[in-house]
């Protein structure tokens, strides 16, 4: 049943076992989540419980920033993680009503052998796939892959474009009906309702037609992520839903504003995209008890994770600085930002530079803050609190939904289902029940018509 209001649309997203860098600590987190189906499998069944939109599945085909000792990898849990499309395909059976959005690269993969498994997939949901689409930035990824530095942005786009086509095209290759499975004629599909696609372009040369029948969905929702000119053009392109990593609400009103603005120029509706925040919340029933489980998890953390974490985000080496000192004025690292080993923006990191100058925050200090939500919404708080804060952005202008990211796993997801998710169903902001089977009706999508049967009834008329 539809609701009668907009609602809010709701995704868990899981980093191996929390977004913290050293949630593997907590003596309450499997330390081997990250390779173990059963932590796997309860993050789904407790997103299912709170009647959330899809799993969210990050993922990227290499270790990172190995060859730079600075950078503290060997100290955190997300490196290590197993190829998502083959976890979802597993959490499908153990599942009924949430989707799945597993993360594959256009750069990395053949859109032949991609549209297969994933329509495969969708088939053994029930329907209940998406596809988080990434280019791939990294320069380890690309050395796994035979290049010797990352594709560069024009052409990642490009390729990615090109994969999107050759994947709607592969879907469509079976219209509806063409499966006849007649055993008194003996014929099996109907030739003439199979089609071809010969698909000629700059990067793929694709023949199909597609070997597995056409997904439920007809077409598998698509999420992307970034904040670049051509990653928002791929985004009004084709994307279903933007996860965006915006860390407060001017920032993030202006993206939802910037990228549904470029919806028009593709015939797209503003409502055709879902605008989906990051949130990353430490929860407690009370103020000060919300306090104390960051303090708690913050307590974990090495010296060299933080300063490695800085890095990553432009920062330059604070290596030796004393922890309980105010930082010296800093500067962005060219270095860093020659490496192209972030995503973040660096407004980001000029904004949390000039905090720590203003307010004289020691470099704990600023751990603290960088370590919470620094680049997407972080919130300390009660239900309530995080309750008003979503609320807020979803009925001003800059989210459609939010990508709940837990600090940590189960528990972080567990609160978050258990504290906040009943006072946005108490507001009528959230369903209490889900309205459809598939993942494109939950998250209120149009059907996708398939192009064949498009152009047949045409020619009936």
């Amino acid at each position: 049943m539809k609701p009668s209001r907009r609602q809010m649309r709701l995704g868990l997203s899981v980093a191996s076992v929390g977004y913290h860098y050293t949630a593997w600590r907590l003596p309450e987190v499997s330390a081997i989540g990250s390779m173990d189906l059963r932590h796997h499998i309860e993050a789904a069944q407790i997103a299912e419980r709170g009647k959330m939109d899809f799993l969210f599945l990050a993922d990227w085909a290499s270790l990172l920033n190995l060859d730079d000792p600075r950078i503290a990898r060997d100290r955190e849990h997300a490196q290590l993680k197993m190829d998502p499309t083959l976890v979802v395909s597993a959490l499908a059976a153990v599942t009924e009503r949430i989707g799945f959005m597993p993360t594959a690269s256009t750069t990395y993969n053949h859109p032949y052998n991609f549209a297969r498994r994933m329509a495969t997939i969708d088939h053994i949901s029930g329907g209940r796939l998406g596809w988080n689409m990434v280019t791939g930035f990294n320069p380890e990824e690309a050395l796994n892959f035979s290049h010797d530095k990352p594709v560069p942005s024009d052409m990642r786009h490009a390729r990615a474009g090109e994969f999107v086509e050759v994947v709607r095209a592969l879907f469509d290759s079976w219209e509806a009906g063409a499966l006849l499975r007649d055993k008194a004629s003996g014929l099996y599909f109907d030739r003439a309702k199979v089609h071809f696609i010969d698909y000629a372009g700059e990067h793929f040369r694709v023949r199909g037609p597609l070997d597995v029948d056409r997904p439920p969905q007809g077409m598998i929702p698509i999420i992307t992520a970034g904040v670049s000119d051509n990653a928002m053009e791929l985004a009004a392109r084709f994307a279903d839903m933007s996860y965006g990593g915006q860390p407060n609400i001017e920032a993030a009103r202006t993206y939802y504003a910037t990228v549904k603005g470029k919806l028009a120029k593709y015939g797209r509706a503003p409502e055709s995209m879902l605008m989906m925040p990051g949130i990353q919340c430490y929860l407690g029933r009370t103020q000060g008890e919300a306090e104390d489980k960051f303090a708690r998890i913050q307590a974990t953390v090495d010296p060299q994770v933080g300063i490695g974490h800085l890095l990553l985000n432009h920062f330059p080496d604070l290596t030796g600085l004393p922890l309980d000192a105010p930082v010296p004025d800093l500067e962005m690292s060219t270095e860093m930002m020659d490496k192209r080993i972030s995503g973040r923006e660096p407004e980001m990191t000029l904004a949390l530079m000039r905090r720590a100058k203003q307010e004289k925050l020691t470099l704990r200090q600023l751990f603290d803050v960088a370590m919470c939500g620094f680049w997407s919404l972080g919130v300390i708080g009660t239900p309530m609190k995080v309750a008003d804060m979503m609320e807020e952005w979803f009925t001003t202008g800059a989210a459609d939904g939010f990508n709940v990211q837990p600090p940590y796993m189960p528990h972080g997801a567990k609160d978050f289902v258990s504290l906040v998710i009943p006072e946005l169903q108490r507001r009528g902001l959230f369903r209490t029940e889900y309205e459809g089977h598939t993942l494109r009706e939950n998250l209120g999508l149009p059907p996708v018509p398939n192009r064949h049967a498009g152009a047949a009834s045409l020619a009936a008329e």
